[in-house]
């Protein structure tokens, strides 16, 4: 029995499976950068408005709060928060960078003590 010389290496099913592997990296990198995949929802007669309310809490340098297009201490911020679902609405925070981290502490002490659950940190690409 002869043998013969292992001259050469196939290397066609190493390149298959590169190809494979960057077709799943380049269908799961537009899915990372989008952050959610839109869809076209069908619609119905029977459409429920949602009762969710989006909240805009600002914060400035200076440590001036906003609450919506109101610029209110934050013992009212507090009030203002008593009254909302806490379950159920959205608290979107924006904060200067340049202020204090201890007045983002204060707005998400008060958050968190009273149950929010949907809180966003607006920043900008």
């Amino acid at each position: 029995m002869r043998r013969e010389r292992f001259d050469k290496m196939n290397v066609v099913p190493f390149i298959d499976i590169v190809l494979v592997l960057l077709v799943i990296v380049l269908a799961t990198a537009t899915f990372v950068t989008n952050q959610t995949i839109q869809v076209n929802l069908p619609t119905a007669k029977s459409k429920k408005k949602e009762d969710k309310k989006n909240i805009q809490i600002a914060i400035t340098k200076e440590g001036v709060y906003s609450y919506g297009k109101e610029t209110l201490s934050l013992e009212l911020i507090e009030a203002r928060l008593q009254e909302l679902n806490p379950k159920e609405d959205h608290i979107s925070l924006r904060m200067d960078n340049s202020s204090e981290f201890q007045y983002f502490v204060n707005i998400i002490d008060i958050l968190k003590t009273k149950g929010f659950e949907n809180i966003s940190i607006v920043t900008k690409k």
